[in-house]
């Protein structure tokens, strides 16, 4: 069974940063496509990042382009979500999971599987 388990998240103001990680137990489903979703009270879960299986490509919604960054970090085996310039707005539940169907970078939810229980990321005014 694969396991997914995401950490990082916590309460920070305005214009903080925070680096969320994202753990795979699988070897071989760590070095697949990874993507990071977030959930926002009252809403669907929305596409935020995801990354290429080498770490070559990287995808990102538009509302956070240039504020945030995925990457891969191969010494511990994880894919991190480096989130800057935080607004209010970011707050939301944010889960990775691992693309097994659809295109590299696809936004689509339907397109990954073994979802995590997420972490909480909490933006005050």
């Amino acid at each position: 069974q694969v396991q997914m388990v995401e950490s990082g998240g916590g309460l920070v103001q305005d214009g903080g940063s925070l680096r969320l990680s994202c753990a795979v137990s699988d070897r071989t489903f760590a070095a697949g496509d990874t993507g990071w979703f977030r959930q926002a009270p009252g809403k669907g879960r929305e596409f935020v990042a995801a990354i290429n299986w080498i770490g070559s490509s990287r995808y990102y919604a538009d509302s956070v382009k240039g504020r945030f960054t995925i990457f891969r970090d191969s010494a511990k085996n994880t894919v991190d979500l480096q989130m800057n310039s935080l607004r209010p707005e970011d707050t939301a539940i944010y889960y990775c999971a691992v693309r097994t169907s659809g295109r590299e970078g696809s936004e689509y939810e339907n397109d990954y599987a073994y979802w995590g229980q997420g972490t909480q990321v909490t933006v005050s005014s």
